[in-house]
């Protein structure tokens, strides 16, 4: 008797834990790369949010792309033909890559997208690798190491691993996230 006391015990002491990793799902990230808007909707069904997440990213792409000091530079990094000519506005010519994606990130509740996105450039380097600007935002003065013209403005690059226009990936905070990773949820 006692120990079937001490097994009812310990099973309704774990009850909440386990339902909390099903209702987890309510607060989710989803972040996808996407090489065009329209694979954005494909994927997400959201053709205004797609549109609002690629102008955003094109716009973040001027200010934020990688700065080069001549037009050999940058495609040695980006490849030939893969970089263009601009100016900061303040009168200095530099060459970038051009923007060959984004990223296009939704919080989710309850399943479905929250109000809000984040969104930002997406560069494919001369290696066929991903690359986005730091989100830590580091930039840099003139001309960094490899003439790299950062103008005061221009972010570092960090890698990236993302699969562009697959399935988006979902990710959980708190339980639900560890919990997921072992086959447990709802």
């Amino acid at each position: 008797m006692k120990r079937s006391r001490t097994a009812a015990l310990l099973l309704m002491g774990s009850a909440p834990l386990l339902l909390s990793a099903c209702g987890r799902d309510a607060d989710a990230t989803r972040e996808g790369l996407y090489t065009s808007v329209q694979s954005c909707v494909a994927a997400t069904h959201d053709s205004a949010t797609c549109q609002q997440a690629f102008a955003k990213a094109q716009q973040d792409a001027a200010s934020n792309a990688p700065r080069f000091a001549n037009r050999a530079e940058c495609e040695a990094n980006y490849g030939a033909d893969k970089c263009t000519e601009r100016n900061d506005g303040g009168g200095h010519s530099f060459f970038g890559p051009m923007m060959t994606g984004f990223f296009l990130s939704q919080m989710l509740r309850n399943g479905a997208a929250a109000n809000g996105f984040n969104s930002a450039p997406a560069f494919r380097d001369n290696r066929g690798d991903w690359r986005r600007p730091d989100p830590n935002g580091s930039t840099g003065g003139g001309y960094a190491g490899g003439g790299v013209y950062r103008g005061g403005t221009g972010s570092a690059m960090v890698p990236v691993s993302a699969t562009p226009d697959r399935a988006v990936t979902v990710s959980r905070g708190g339980f639900g996230e560890s919990a997921s990773g072992r086959g447990f949820g709802g």
